[in-house]
């Protein structure tokens, strides 16, 4: 197994969400990472109170700006101020929304349930080789690393062809059936807890 099965999951994955690029990762926190990164914001970047902990966790870590709001949302939010979406629970056959760089999770609670991974959807070329070789060590896939004159910073956040041939496997499986929606009631107010008391 090469890493060409990943190049195949991506093009499907695109394919599903109706997007024109997908960048295979390891899970959607390093996902919405490596979009701030290439990215970074120009003003505070706002957080729903209902969402997944890692999603604060990451902008304190890069060192962003950020507050909370009290968004009511459904499927998939923008991290306010950007267009970044954080589509972690948003499974949706063309449920790409364009111009955005859409995250999504593959974790083992999420319809497409691989154990660990996610992606990023993106509509620009240009974008998609920059996170391409952000997931890559700053490589590209077609030859070994040491062959390339790398420019770039990487992060080693790849999708394995293992995991991406599992969902390639599964895709169709669960493409065919009905999922429930997942909104902000789903997660706890995490403006509450006492890791982010100040905030």
């Amino acid at each position: 197994m090469s890493f060409n099965t990943v190049d195949r999951f991506e093009s499907t994955i695109a394919d599903f969400y109706g997007a024109p690029y997908a960048v295979a990762t390891d899970c959607c926190t390093h996902a919405l990472e490596l979009c701030l990164r290439m990215n970074p914001p120009k003003q505070k970047v706002t957080v729903p109170t209902h969402t997944y902990i890692s999603v604060p966790f990451t902008l304190e870590k890069l060192g962003i700006d950020w507050g909370w709001t009290d968004r009511v949302w459904y499927d998939y939010y923008y991290l306010g101020g950007t267009n970044i979406i954080d589509g972690a629970v948003h499974f949706k056959q063309l449920g790409y929304q364009d111009n955005s760089f859409m995250c999504l999770s593959f974790q083992f609670k999420k319809p497409l349930g691989l154990g660990r991974g996610g992606a990023i959807l993106c509509t620009h070329w240009d974008d998609y080789v920059k996170l391409k070789k952000m997931v890559y060590d700053g490589r590209m896939g077609d030859k070994p690393w040491a062959e390339q004159n790398i420019d770039s910073m990487g992060y080693h956040y790849y999708m394995t062809p293992e995991t991406a041939q599992a969902g390639l496997d599964k895709l169709p499986i669960v493409a065919a059936q009905d999922w429930p929606q997942w909104s902000y009631a789903n997660y706890p107010d995490l403006s509450n807890m006492a890791v982010f008391h100040g905030k």
